[in-house]
Formats: structure tokens, C-alpha cells, sequence
């Protein structure tokens, strides 16, 4: 009987789920690989099987020119690079992450799994900003589901991030820590998107007339962004240090200053 009471004790800690608890992290990076090759690949199968012009259109309709009859498919494939240029970039700063990221928990990767949730709706996100007429209010709508898409893949992205940061010293590398070299670099990366987004899709809601505009821009900006943030952060950070030794340094020659002077001196 207490053979039996020992044994039910121990199956019972080995069912217990702790969000704590170490998760194999080189699963949770191929599980995301696959999600984002496959997401990438639905993107040109679906461009590859609705935007490839007819032989017959092309020699009635456009006099057998093959470049007139792409450009019909302009906005498509436009949106079709947005697509993919944004789900290249969600898998860089996913990899960012994962690289200073030693152990990682089952809560973060539940948050990993709600983040490329949202990853796998690109391919819907494209489909509509692609499909509906221009200037219309389905089109609007179609450009504010895309930003909420890519919003949420984004900050599931940062709270994997913020996660980490709570159990710093077993999850995360010295150098993306409080204080580290990378912390404020790769908070700026990852913040990027959901502000982004979010700013996109309250513009769009005041200025719907260029919502197309806004949208595309947004989706060819970032890109130049993400080159420029480094550069930007480490400026700020660099300005922010002279400021403090600066400050130091004044502190010091005032004690220097006042250890010289003699005793009547600084009661006067």
C-alpha cells in the first residue's frame, strides 16, 4: 500500500504543468521555421495561380506584350512583396530574439504559438488588400484587418520578450539583460511593428481616402527602419553616456574642490 501511494505521488508531479518550467527551445525555433516557410510559400502559390496572365489575353487584349499585361497586376504583386517583405522581417526579429534567448518556458511558448497564429493569416492579409477595387470601403477594411494581423504577430512577438525579462538570469543572454549591450536595441526592434501597425490602422480610420498610400508606405519604410535603428539606438546611447560621465565628472571636481578648501573656508 505505501509502494502504490508512492507511485501515484510521483505520476502525479510528472503530470503537474508549470509555466516556469524549461521547454526544449531548438523545437519551439524549427516549429517557427516551419510556419513562416510555410506562410512564405502559400504567399507565391497564391500569386503564381490568380496573377499569371492568359497567352490569349496577352496576344488579344494587350498586342502580345507581356509587360503591359503584367502591369494589370500591379497592385498584386505590390502587395505581395508587402507581404512577404513583412513576414521576412517578423522572422528576423524572431530570430534576434531567439538568439539571446538560453532556455526558454512554456509560457513563452504559448505566446510563440499565438504570435504565429496571427503569422499564418498573412497570406489571408494579402489576399484581401489585393482583391477588393481601390478606394472603396471593403478596401479600407481589408488594410485595417492586415494592420490588426500584423499587430498581433508583433506583440505576442514582444511579450515572449518581456517574459524572458521576468526570469532574466535562467532565459535570457547578459547581453539582451537590464543594462545589457543589445536591451535597448532589441526593445526598439521589437517594438516596432506593433507601433507601427497601430499607428497605420488609426490613420487609416482619419485619413481613409489614403489608406492605400499609407499602408504601402508603411510596408516599404520598415525595412529602412530596421537598417537605421541600430545606427539610431546607438547614438541615443552614446549621447546618454557622455551626458552621465559628464555629470561625473562635475560631481568629482566639486568633491576635489571642496576637500581642498580648509574649514573656515567652507563654513563661509
Amino acid at each position: 500500500g505505501q509502494r502504490n501511494e508512492e507511485e501515484e505521488h510521483h505520476s502525479l508531479e510528472t503530470f503537474t504543468f508549470y509555466l516556469s518550467e524549461p521547454l526544449s527551445k531548438e523545437r519551439v525555433e524549427a516549429f517557427s521555421d516551419g510556419v513562416y516557410a510555410i506562410v512564405a510559400t502559400l504567399l507565391i502559390l497564391d500569386i503564381c495561380e490568380d496573377n499569371v496572365p492568359d497567352p490569349r489575353e496577352v496576344e488579344e487584349k494587350f498586342h502580345g506584350s507581356l509587360l503591359e499585361a503584367l502591369s494589370e497586376y500591379g497592385p498584386n504583386y505590390l502587395a505581395y512583396f508587402g507581404s512577404f517583405v513583412t513576414i521576412g522581417l517578423l522572422w528576423f526579429v524572431h530570430h534576434s530574439l531567439f538568439l539571446y534567448v538560453t532556455k526558454a518556458t512554456r509560457l513563452m511558448g504559448l505566446l510563440n504559438i499565438l504570435s504565429l497564429a496571427f503569422i499564418g493569416g498573412l497570406p489571408l492579409a494579402y489576399q484581401l488588400t489585393s482583391e477588393f477595387a481601390e478606394k472603396s470601403h471593403n478596401e479600407i477594411e481589408a488594410i485595417q484587418v492586415s494592420c490588426v494581423i500584423t499587430f498581433f504577430a508583433s506583440i505576442f512577438q514582444f511579450a515572449i520578450w518581456t517574459t524572458a525579462l521576468l526570469h532574466e538570469r535562467e532565459t535570457l543572454h547578459p547581453f539582451a539583460r537590464y543594462g545589457g549591450k543589445e536591451h535597448a536595441f532589441m526593445f526598439a526592434k521589437l517594438a516596432l511593428y506593433p507601433c507601427v501597425s497601430l499607428g497605420v490602422f488609426f490613420l487609416t480610420c482619419l485619413l481613409s481616402e489614403f489608406s492605400t498610400a499609407i499602408f504601402h508606405l508603411m510596408q516599404i519604410v520598415i525595412p529602412f527602419a530596421f537598417l537605421a535603428l541600430r545606427i539610431f539606438v546607438r547614438i541615443s546611447l552614446t549621447v546618454i553616456k557622455s551626458v552621465m560621465s559628464l555629470s561625473r565628472r562635475k560631481v568629482v571636481l566639486l568633491e576635489e574642490e571642496e576637500a581642498c578648501l580648509s574649514p573656515t573656508e567652507t563654513l563661509s
